[in-house]
């Protein structure tokens, strides 16, 4: 097991070459995996390790919301990968599995990396033998991304350059301590039973550090290479998970160590573990040029071992300040720079556009002019990969919400917002249990993070969430206007004569994907209550008067819409009918 970057065995996986893999299954595939052509291609399904599934035993008995570790396995995920693959999954993203404290039960996530070169035991089939033996581990998340690939699909891992676990107690053996304005507190690294001892002030001057204590690799294990100075928002800890400085520069040079040592552990577990993309956390919390430099080696590097396209994607979270959010994605024409940064952000501005239109909270207007908005600031980005949809992941839920947006009160609702996401410009995101009618909703994250397999037939494909989203996934994978196509928000009119983007609560949400010749149109009207007749301009330059829309989906609603001239001919429309919560897509 290496305990260094320096290790030969570190060097050996980048020194591996091209070959064909054999899956425990028995099937062969090449290592390393291509990348995939265009991300846009493939919806991401996000699951968490923990509170996915487990063949072997049922969810670690705890009181709902569960705040201790259910025992999701590699195994089990790899037992669902027919389940998803017909869900219509394209990749899968994956939650941290790198080895947090052992000590701390409290769930994270495998936010807190202890050791980031370990795979997480408690994740193996038996983590009292791959505590003992970090190869069983390996083996087991190798396996378990061989098999992901031998089914067609891909894996993003979520990985933290922020932060680590709880690898240290504060003066006045504090777990947590208020931010120090003044320096850095003293601290007290812990061992591998989570106590902090008083002499352990330095790691140098600690012998036989524990594998399981500490940081790893040997690399980190400076107090200069943390922040040390307590909970403070952008430059602090996060409660317990204790910050790095990864702007730390060595004096007199241009070398920033904590950057490398992590740029080098992330390239050998891309390569190592045949990796298809990095979702990073908490990456607003990083200097946007670390982020610009982190994408860029991570691409050279995939680039240099066959991967053409690695994926890279952040979380900025930013409900509103898109021009924040471009700082860490593209090129930005405004900075002196020739790095490119990460390929993509997580969409948290439409996301919570999207949800509150949906829930008749805010009105459709709100969507269409943070659009607008959007193409203001991306004209002064360059993208690497061309136009804006491939710079966003789109979503509806996340284990960082305390709620989901099911309500089974309103289960056309769901289908409504699922209709939107899969339609709209970017690479849509499902979370986990999505398709299986999850509720979860409280006054803090566990509720959004249920176990799945403990409920009751928790793996159904008859549900009608499952079904219904791998018949919108279809359709999809189909149509490539709606993964490519460039996207307009469509006036709408109640009258025929009075034309504009719907400016109140329950209003009908009405987009196009339009894809060199072909116009395809997304309505939903969320209205839980009211039917509307609505007029809606289409591209004048693609329909002639009297032209023929069917339904492309749902196939229940089959018929035929013509297109009209309205306002003595200067723009054509279509008139729809939608129930209350009804939704079409027309092409």
């Amino acid at each position: 097991m290496p305990r260094s970057l320096k290790d030969p065995i570190i060097q050996d996986v980048f020194n591996a070459q091209p070959t064909i893999t054999q899956t425990t299954s028995g099937t062969k595939i090449p290592y390393p995996f291509p990348s995939p052509a265009d991300w846009r291609d493939h919806w991401i399904y996000f699951l968490l390790v923990d509170r996915f599934n487990n063949p072997h035993h049922p969810p670690t008995p705890n009181e709902y919301p569960c705040a201790v570790y259910q025992g999701g396995s590699f195994s089990g995920i790899k037992q669902q990968l027919p389940y998803l693959k017909k869900l219509g999954v394209g990749a899968l993203w994956l939650s941290p599995v790198l080895m947090n404290p052992q000590w701390f039960k409290n769930y994270w996530g495998g936010y807190g990396t202890l050791d980031f070169l370990r795979i997480e035991p408690r994740f193996c089939d038996d983590p009292v033998s791959a505590l003992q033996d970090p190869t069983v581990g390996d083996a087991e998340f190798r396996s378990l991304v061989d098999e992901v690939h031998a089914h067609g699909m891909y894996v993003i891992l979520d990985i933290v350059l922020n932060h680590t676990g709880d690898v240290f107690n504060y003066e006045g053996m504090r777990d947590e301590a208020p931010w120090n304005d003044t320096g850095e507190y003293t601290i007290y690294w812990r061992d591998g039973q989570g106590q902090a001892k008083g002499e352990w002030t330095d790691t140098s001057n600690i012998p036989n550090r524990p594998g399981d204590g500490v940081i790893w690799p040997e690399q980190l294990q400076q107090n200069d290479f943390f922040r040390r100075r307590g909970d403070g928002g952008l430059r602090g800890d996060f409660s317990r998970m204790k910050e790095l400085v990864t702007e730390y520069l060595i004096p007199d040079t241009t070398i920033y160590p904590v950057r490398n040592h992590l740029i080098k552990a992330y390239q050998y577990l891309m390569a190592k573990f045949d990796l298809d993309g990095y979702r990073i956390d908490t990456l607003q919390y990083v200097e946007a040029d670390f982020a610009r430099v982190f994408g860029n080696t991570m691409r050279e590097y995939a680039l240099s071992i066959g991967k053409k396209n690695f994926f890279t994607f952040g979380e900025v979270w930013q409900d509103n300040d898109e021009a924040r959010i471009a700082e860490f994605i593209g090129r930005n024409t405004e900075k002196d720079e020739e790095f490119i940064g990460v390929d993509a952000a997580i969409d948290f501005p439409m996301r919570k556009r999207l949800v509150d239109i949906c829930k008749g909270i805010a009105p459709p207007k709100d969507l269409a002019d943070h659009f607008d908005y959007r193409l203001k600031i991306l004209r002064q980005i360059v993208s690497s990969h061309g136009d804006a949809s491939k710079h966003y992941v789109t979503f509806l839920d996340n284990h960082d919400l305390d709620s989901r947006f099911h309500n089974k009160q309103f289960p056309e609702l769901t289908k409504l917002a699922l209709t939107c996401l899969l339609c709209m410009q970017g690479i849509p995101c499902i979370y986990y249990g999505t398709e299986q009618g999850l509720d979860g909703a409280g006054n803090m994250r566990e509720y959004a993070r249920e176990a799945l397999w403990g409920l009751p037939d928790a793996f159904n494909e008859q549900e009608d969430l499952y079904q219904f989203i791998g018949e919108l996934s279809k359709l999809r994978a189909a149509v490539p206007a709606l993964r490519y196509g460039r996207q307009y928000f469509r006036p709408c009119s109640g009258d025929g004569v009075n034309f504009g983007h719907s400016p109140y609560k329950g209003g009908v949400i009405a987009f196009s994907r339009v894809l060199n010749d072909k116009e395809v149109l997304i309505l939903a009207n969320t209205n839980t209550e009211r039917n509307v007749v609505v007029d809606v301009v289409v591209d004048k330059n693609l329909h002639s008067e009297g032209s023929e829309w069917e339904v492309l989906f749902p196939l229940a609603k089959q018929g035929t819409f013509h297109t009209r001239s309205r306002s003595q001919g200067v723009f054509r429309t279509i008139q729809v009918e939608l129930s209350p919560s009804d939704f079409l897509i027309l092409g």
